[in-house]
């Protein structure tokens, strides 16, 4: 999941069709079930946090629990109600604030404490663990880099080894790949990765594939140009090293610009990307490197106030969940869900999203969820 460093280091200084052209995805038969809802499609529960604005949430997708971080503090949440269960600590240190990177593995969450060092504004990054459900932390991450921002962890709740992706903030922010246990607080190799190719001016979004031990890397090599050269998809093995890279889509009249957001399904090796200037979606398959998209619901391949970010994969239903900030088919946002194979599947409308939404975190067997917004305070539970 992408941790919006963004947002925590301000907050230290104060259906309509798709189409598909490309050949089809090879695709496994779980990832077709598309099961019959047991429920409403649409919106649920409004969650309002006790500490003000939110930097990084996410939900165990295999119980019930739930977290969120803000400036002061770090609060558990009721998936089902949205109710918060408790917030601390309830005196934070002076100068120290707080973000939420991820729930991991081991129902771990992972959190950022930024300390803010007496006489400078730079604030120092520490890492401590928690346990959402007793609501409290419960160690330290030490990370085998130092000063160090973490971008992306995993997403992954299956296996021991989460991909991290990284910048060392004080060597000109230079990107790093890493796996580590987080639970364990145990490290893997870490790779330095080309600045020129990964560094956040590219914005690269990063997920894994914990079938296949690689991290997924999707990132734009010319800075997301207008008529650019296409997105590259990177796989790195997270015990080697080894890259294996291809070029991504790359429609449209002012062709796809930024990569906004990557999701994977490790059961199939599909992955799904969203990019700006097309408002298109991408599919691949990872392992034969074929393709297919679809265009976003109302839009042309010109649409780019119409385009996609964040992705949510449910791996138990074969679908992807694509946040788009400005619905075009009426307005508000929305998210829009596809099955693997690039097929619109429906529309859920209601929300009011901010400008470059993080994805959404989902629960797969209960096809619900949660989304940031509408106010910088709350979050939306919304049911596929």
């Amino acid at each position: 999941m992408r941790f919006t460093a963004a947002c925590a280091a301000a907050a230290l200084l104060a259906a309509c069709g798709g189409g598909a052209t490309a050949p089809p995805l090879a695709q496994s038969s779980a990832a077709a079930r598309t099961g019959a809802h047991t429920h409403s499609v649409g919106l649920g529960s409004l969650l309002t946090s006790k500490g003000g604005q939110i930097f990084g949430f996410d939900i165990d997708r295999n119980g019930n629990d739930a977290a969120l971080a803000t400036a002061s503090n770090v609060e558990t949440f009721d998936q089902d109600s949205g109710t918060i269960l408790k917030a601390f600590p309830t005196s934070p240190p002076s100068g120290t604030t707080y973000g939420f990177n991820a729930i991991l593995t081991g129902d771990v969450g992972l959190v950022t404490r930024y300390v803010e060092p007496k006489g400078s504004i730079f604030a120092k990054r520490f890492y401590n663990l928690m346990n959402p459900i007793k609501g409290k932390f419960t160690g330290k991450w030490t990370p085998p880099l130092k000063d160090i921002q973490v971008e992306f962890a995993g997403p992954n709740q299956a296996t021991g080894m989460s991909a991290i992706f990284a910048i060392e903030l004080q060597n000109q922010d230079v990107p790093d790949l890493f796996a580590s246990n987080v639970a364990k607080n145990k490290f893997g190799k870490v790779f330095h990765l080309d600045p020129n190719q990964f560094s956040l001016s590219n914005e690269p979004e990063v997920a894994q594939d914990t079938a296949t031990n690689q991290a997924v890397i999707a990132s734009s090599p010319d800075g997301g140009a207008v008529g650019g050269v296409a997105p590259v998809n990177t796989l790195v093995n997270l015990t080697t090293g080894k890259l294996t890279q291809f070029n991504g889509l790359n429609n449209g009249y002012y062709h796809a610009g930024y990569v906004t957001g990557l999701a994977v399904d490790s059961t199939t090796g599909i992955a799904a990307t969203a990019t700006e200037l097309n408002a298109q979606v991408e599919f691949y398959n990872l392992a034969n490197e074929t393709a297919t998209f679809a265009q976003l619901p109302c839009t042309s391949d010109t649409s780019q106030l119409n385009s996609g970010s964040g992705i949510a994969n449910d791996p138990v239903n074969g679908l992807f969940l694509v946040t788009e900030t400005y619905n075009a088919c009426g307005g508000g946002s929305a998210l829009i869900v596809y099955d693997e194979k690039g097929n619109f599947i429906e529309t859920i409308t209601g929300f009011k999203f901010a400008i470059g939404e993080p994805p959404p975190v989902i629960n797969p067997s209960k096809r619900m969820g949660w989304a940031f917004g509408p106010g910088f305070n709350q979050l939306q539970q919304f049911f596929y």
